[in-house]
């Protein structure tokens, strides 16, 4: 090759020079889990039915309950139901547990609260960029205490990123012991508010709030870190009701629960017990408390059913709620690798699930726990799924339910995928037009994604010329092992029919996890779009499914599905 183009096309790629990446996501189109889906994923739902009975046999859970659904973009796939063993006698609630069977789902409620936000952002009543005392004009008052709110955001308060303390009345160990010296800590001075008292659930108001917060100091100063608040969220619902007009309570049944189709939500404990689930549990459960002034952090009572259907909403609307708002990205990072905070999400990206891979699998995630109650939304994006799992009683219980469920339906959801894909990508194809000489040929399986195996571009065999151009070799000559792999980019050539899917090809390196690495290896910067040709992609590939034939911009070749058999003829001929 000419030094020049040599030259040129590796100043095109010269993104690459600066990172290796491995296994990219995401790796295929998301599922509908329409026609049959249910069906391919049956032995996924059976074996997680097995090991949930198994699981609840032990004596331990006797007095636990729960509901587990899982649902697509369309409709819920499956779904199972537990019914604790022990109830208490006089008040036994919901002695059959199913779909209709109503729960706490304590701080499950910010995802509502967020979500009201973000639709007073698209009806142009708010910024999330605001300050919040612009909407809460008590926090603007020069007493109004040492937390810096001319520099909390909307966004930062639904963020988990204000630096604000955690509570105001709930988890003060004043509260928790009736003697508090015993355990070593000095008499208390009496600081706390008289709302939310232990044997005196009083609801705080707005005022007990407002008056409360000027005595708090902050934990981190706004942005800086992530660090859970209840807080947070309770001054979010005062900036719904002062854009609104409305009650906190009123706006979210008009707005979410009416909208959504979620008849069994409320903000109140139910006036039946019919369909209620009233664990037996130390101390007594929560049923019965009205949380006032936290109902936004933590207050809604609804079924299975229907946080399934909200679960359902979110996996459909997530991206088109307000514009610059994809409500599913992380917002700050938390402890570790591997979790991150979103608006309110708790997101976890996890690379041991696969069996077959390391990519990683993101559960975009918000859980919630009052006494009794533990609840559990996941929304996993890239598969088109979302899980509710709600618990009534014990925690150890929710958290063994999530890791059965999660690794199940995920690796059975990956078979079911890469079945699907070599049926109707991995193909060999030919140009539609004889004379251009041109053919390639795509494979597909678990571990490598799709991936383009072979390019003849008019004779040209573009493994030998163009592609090792793109490759970094960094060890003195000696080439890491590297695939060509296809990463779907959800777009269409014809938007409205959902027609012409468009991938982009991008160079994955295959990591030798017995070989020594250099800390900095683990460094990826994703550029899917590193070079053109004539303006054209050179990267894209567009697949005409209801044609059998795909097309290369770049290269000016439409080709379309050879047998094997006039895939010999073609290589004959050539």
């Amino acid at each position: 090759m000419a030094p020049l183009i040599q030259w040129a096309i590796a100043l095109a790629a010269a993104s690459y020079a600066t990172a290796k990446c491995y296994d990219p996501s995401p790796a295929f189109p998301v599922p509908s889990w329409n026609n049959g889906a249910p069906e391919n994923l049956q032995p996924a739902f059976q074996s997680i039915q097995k090991k949930l009975e198994a699981l609840v046999a032990d004596k331990k859970f006797d007095a636990s309950s729960f509901s587990v659904a899982v649902t697509s973009s369309s409709e819920t796939l499956w779904s199972q139901y537990h019914t604790a063993r022990e109830h208490n006698k006089t008040r036994p609630g919901d002695m059959n547990v199913d779909e209709d069977s109503i729960y706490r789902i304590a701080s499950i409620t910010k995802t509502f609260t967020t979500l009201a936000i973000l639709q007073q952002q698209k009806a142009g009543n708010l910024s999330l960029d605001d300050p919040i005392d612009k909407y809460i004009p008590e926090l603007a008052e020069e007493n109004s205490g040492a937390l810096p709110w001319k520099d909390i955001t909307l966004r930062i308060l639904a963020s988990q990123l204000s630096g604000i303390p955690r509570e105001f009345t709930m988890s003060d160990l004043a509260e928790s012991f009736p003697d508090p010296t015993i355990i070593g800590f000095p008499p208390a001075k009496g600081r706390l508010q008289v709302c939310e008292r232990h044997g005196k659930r009083v609801p705080c108001t707005r005022k007990q709030l407002l008056d409360a917060l000027k005595a708090y100091k902050p934990v981190f100063a706004p942005n800086q870190k992530s660090t859970y608040s209840n807080i947070a969220f309770e001054i979010l619902g005062l900036v719904i009701e002062n854009v609104s007009g409305l009650s906190y309570e009123e706006y979210i049944q008009e707005a979410i629960f009416d909208e959504v189709g979620m008849p069994s939500a409320t903000i109140s404990s139910p006036r039946s017990d019919g369909h209620a689930v009233l664990p037996v549990i130390p101390n007594g459960n929560f049923w019965d408390n009205d949380l006032g002034i936290q109902n936004p952090t933590g207050g809604i009572f609804v079924s299975s059913a229907d946080l399934t259907k909200y679960v359902r909403y979110i996996v459909t609307h997530f991206n088109s709620l307000v514009t610059g708002v994809n409500w599913l990205m992380p917002a700050s990072w938390s402890v570790g690798m591997n979790s991150f905070y979103g608006m309110p999400f708790e997101i976890f990206r996890t690379e041991k699930i696969l069996k077959d891979s390391n990519r990683p699998v993101t559960f975009v995630t918000k859980g919630g726990s009052l006494p009794g109650y533990y609840s559990l939304i996941l929304i996993l994006e890239e598969y088109g799924l979302g899980i509710t799992l709600l618990v009534g009683g014990q925690y150890p219980l929710l958290a063994q339910i999530r890791e059965i469920v999660t690794v199940e339906l995920v690796q059975h959801a990956e078979a079911v995928i890469w079945r699907s894909i070599e049926n109707t990508h991995a193909k060999r194809y030919t140009a539609v037009e004889p004379s251009l000489n041109s053919s390639l040929e795509l494979a597909a399986s678990p571990s490598n994604g799709l991936t383009l195996n072979s390019f003849i571009s008019n004779g040209t065999d573009i493994f030998k010329t163009l592609i090792p151009i793109w490759v970094d070799q960094r060890e003195e000559g000696v080439t890491e092992p590297w695939r060509i792999q296809l990463v779907p980019t959800y777009l269409y050539k014809n938007e409205t029919n959902q027609q012409g899917e468009i991938w982009r090809m991008t160079i994955s390196y295959e990591r030798d996890d017995k070989q020594k690495h250099d800390i900095w290896d683990d460094f990826c910067i994703a550029d899917i779009d590193p070079v053109s040709y004539d303006g054209l992609p050179v990267t894209e590939i567009v697949f005409w499914h209801e044609e059998g034939k795909v097309e290369l911009p770049a290269w000016q070749v439409m080709m379309e599905v050879k047998s094997d058999t006039e895939m010999l003829e073609v290589q004959i001929d050539l």
